[in-house]
């Protein structure tokens, strides 16, 4: 009996997979997290495992991959009674799950009947995924419980992300935290905790994972089957240390995107017009949405960026361009100047998302963005 919805056809989107990259269920290794898994290593081998776990961190961290290790993991390991003619086995010293292992073989195939994965759900009237996880897909659960009890095993609940939940989920999950179901491990996948129940997070043990350094993308990126890069210090800072932002930027091109930016910027208050109107019309061409949503990401990072060079005196440790730093020392010299930058980007940003939000020409708000940028360069010089 399999525990979760497989869609009916491939057509059908997965919420919790990043566009290019393979699901987290189907990465064997989590890197860059050592000291997480070996947090939840050491609960288990005390024998006192807390039944909700929130891991949690910045979007494209691992969060999702480590949850799944710990399915295989939990789902593979004998109960503490199974020890059989020989004894109980020795405590395990990783947590890493052979790939040929039948259980591995039936979490990557949703198949396992000791896990549900709790996700956003298909509406087929809209055909597009909802916007939340709704009351009822947490309802889902009680059957779980009800049919998986009959083998007396571990079961394991994935929640990604819990930050989609609408209210009347996050108090039907709340009422599972507070009377967990025997041999049940609930995973919370959360990009923003602050977000959740305050009952909730007090609830669950948290594992907090950071975002990659260059060293740590180089291999993650090469797990995801991403082409080899020479400039993961730059995608590691443009992403935040996010494998899934890393990949999103690789695939639109974001890093030459960012380039752009910094170089137009670089030639504020007296913008070079013509290279602005081309990277508008570049942006506005048909077909380009994902670059343009991707330019709104980058446009705030930058201001952000050069607002804290000025406010704190000092360059980022990391530039993301080789002239980003001069750039933004001669348009935020000074604690004043980063203010001002900072007190503009609201008002910039906010154009920015309102054109995009009634449909205004793109190529238009673009070029409208950068005069803005222009004129707050023009009244710091």
């Amino acid at each position: 009996m399999r525990a979760v919805e497989v869609p009916e056809n491939d057509l059908i989107p997965e919420a919790d997979r990043v566009e290019g990259a393979p699901h987290p269920r189907e990465t064997e290794t989590l890197i860059g997290h050592p000291e997480a898994e070996q947090a939840f290593l050491d609960a288990f081998n005390s024998g006192r495992l807390h039944h909700g776990w929130l891991i949690s961190g910045p979007q494209g961290v691992g969060k999702a991959t480590l949850a799944w290790q710990i399915a295989k993991f939990l789902l593979s390991q004998p109960l503490e009674d199974d020890g059989g003619l020989f004894g109980a086995p020795p405590p395990p010293t990783t947590m890493r799950v052979s790939p040929e292992d039948p259980v591995a073989q039936q979490v990557v195939a949703l198949s396992e009947p000791g896990l549900f994965l709790l996700r956003r759900g298909w509406n087929d009237k809209t055909k597009k995924l909802k916007s939340m996880i709704t009351v009822d897909e947490v309802r889902k659960l009680h059957g779980f419980f009800g049919m998986s009890a009959v083998d007396g095993r571990r079961r394991v609940v994935i929640v990604d992300a819990a930050d989609d939940m609408n209210v009347q989920a996050a108090n039907a999950i709340l009422k599972m935290l507070e009377e967990p179901p025997a041999r049940t491990t609930i995973l919370l996948v959360s990009h923003q905790p602050s977000r959740l129940l305050p009952t909730i997070r007090s609830r669950c043990r948290e594992l907090r994972l950071r975002p990659l350094d260059a060293v740590n993308m180089t291999a993650a990126l090469s797990q995801a089957g991403a082409e080899p890069v020479d400039d993961a210090a730059a995608l590691a800072t443009l992403s935040g240390g996010s494998v899934g932002g890393a990949m999103r930027l690789i695939r639109l091109d974001g890093l030459k995107l960012y380039e752009q930016l910094i170089s137009l910027m670089d030639t504020m208050p007296r913008l070079d017009q013509p290279q602005a109107i081309k990277l508008a019309d570049h942006l506005a061409a048909r077909g380009n949405d994902a670059k343009l949503e991707l330019f709104e990401t980058l446009l705030d990072l930058a201001i952000a960026r050069m607002a804290r060079q000025g406010s704190l005196g000092v360059p980022a440790p990391m530039p993301a361009t080789g002239h980003e730093t001069q750039v933004f020392a001669k348009l935020a010299p000074d604690a004043w100047a980063a203010r001002k930058w900072a007190d503009q980007a609201q008002d910039i940003l906010a154009r920015f998302r309102h054109g995009r939000a009634v449909n205004l020409d793109p190529s238009a708000l673009i070029l409208d963005t950068l005069f803005h940028m222009n004129r707050t360069a023009a009244g710091g010089a």
